[in-house]
């Protein structure tokens, strides 16, 4: 392959996920997420680090942040919110998480490339649509001509570090505020 052409084709692949994107669908998770303080978070694979690295700005952000197989993690109960990425909406264990989450009471916000998956469908209270090509999915999508559900993977994380910046412009919150709260131990 010809990197010149892979790079323009993946680039154009991208602008086509971003211009699918519903912006209201876009707008309402950035609402609900600025509505809780305390929020849990869990993903798997090359998506599970997109989500995990959402979890760090948002902690940078000043929100209390618990990756969901960190040792240290609480209970969630009601009034948290649970952040679930999984791109086919069938993945086992994160259903299982969704389901224990629910029963107690959290709010359960699922980003999926796969609004037809059972767990996306049984489970979510809401879901942000994420329209890309996902390992294993079935929905209408953009194409890729990428492996596995590597364009999912991509702008999933694009579409949360735009998320955080847009959350930063709305709210009264700098950069400089959040790399106050960045790790100082390194």
């Amino acid at each position: 392959m010809e990197y010149k052409k892979l790079y323009e084709d993946i680039l154009q692949e991208h602008r086509r996920v971003y211009e699918s994107l519903d912006e209201k669908d876009l707008y309402r998770f950035i609402d609900t997420v600025k509505k809780y303080d305390r929020i849990f978070l869990i993903g798997v694979g090359r998506e599970g680090m997109a989500t995990r690295a959402f979890a760090m700005r948002l902690m940078h952000m000043g929100k209390e942040i618990h990756w969901i197989w960190d040792d240290t993690t609480p209970s969630i109960n009601k009034g948290d919110l649970l952040i679930a990425t999984l791109g086919d909406g069938e993945i086992g264990h994160i259903r299982y998480i969704c389901q224990k989450a629910k029963e107690n009471g959290g709010y359960i916000y699922m980003i999926t490339g796969s609004k037809s998956g059972s767990a996306v469908k049984e489970l979510a209270d809401d879901v942000l649509f994420v329209p890309a090509s996902v390992y294993r999915g079935r929905d209408k999508v953009v194409g890729s001509i990428q492996p596995m559900g590597n364009l999912f993977e991509q702008t999933l994380f694009i579409v949360l570090d735009m998320v955080v910046m847009m959350m930063v412009d709305s709210c009264d919150l700098t950069f400089e505020d959040m790399s106050r709260r960045h790790r100082n131990v390194e």
